[in-house]
């Protein structure tokens, strides 16, 4: 379980090199990611909601149009993409730091089992002459096991229902799709690159994401920028 915000942010800097065209996008998560270490160094003393007008002024400078639009004049009383990308940045640091002081016990799910939140990415690592694979909590990033051809969605196993669609120029992610439910995750391969930061190459690969929605497919989670 990662909960080095240094590395994520590092992470991101280095992208916005190799990903000119989310340049932008990973600029915006840098400052998030930045106010996300300072929630997360404050726990448990101060409250992450205590953090809300630094994540407003954030969003208000840099942010996409509907999310400065919703700072501007939140509705706290009707859930949506905007309300929730609000609550995720300021929970995230809290789930996190309550996953690192009272671990689960980690199961082989389709959601955490941690704190039962769906994953945002798969990850691959290096096993035998394969590579095995883990899901990676939306929420407080926890990974866990999870065997590879079932779909974290519906659970179908049929492998020729489960297509793996790779792109030029990014080898080392790829997406995970079923052909079943029409939903996808995007799966980091950390023995084709093993400096990526799950969390942070999924967000950097937005490529593939427009590719998947394009063809159909619905992602299994969005991730922290709601994408």
């Amino acid at each position: 379980m990662r909960r080095d915000y240094d590395a994520r942010i590092s992470r991101a800097r280095l992208l916005t090199k190799k990903f000119p065209a989310s340049a932008k996008l990973l600029d915006f998560y840098i400052q998030l990611a930045t106010l996300q270490k300072q929630i997360y160094a404050a726990l448990p003393g101060t409250p992450p909601s205590a953090h809300l007008p630094a994540l407003i002024d954030i969003v208000k400078s840099d942010g996409p149009d509907p999310l400065v639009r919703y700072a501007a004049h939140p509705d706290r009383t009707e859930l949506t993409p905007e309300s929730r990308f609000f609550s995720l940045i300021l929970e995230q640091p809290q789930a996190e730091y309550d996953a690192v002081h009272r671990p689960a016990v980690l199961a082989a799910s389709p959601t955490c089992p941690q704190c039962g939140s769906r994953p945002v990415a798969a990850i691959l690592r290096g096993e035998g002459e394969g590579a095995k694979r883990s899901l990676l909590c939306s929420l407080c990033s926890t990974e866990w096991p999870f065997r590879r051809v079932l779909c974290p969605n519906c659970a179908g196993e049929d492998k020729d229902r489960l297509p793996i669609y790779t792109a030029d120029g990014i080898d080392y992610v790829r997406v995970e799709a079923c052909d079943t439910c029409r939903s996808y995750i995007k799966a980091v391969n950390l023995t084709k690159d093993g400096f990526a930061i799950p969390e942070v190459d999924e967000l950097a690969t937005v490529a593939l994401d427009v590719w998947a929605d394009e063809h159909g497919y619905s992602k299994l989670e969005p991730n922290i920028l709601g994408m």
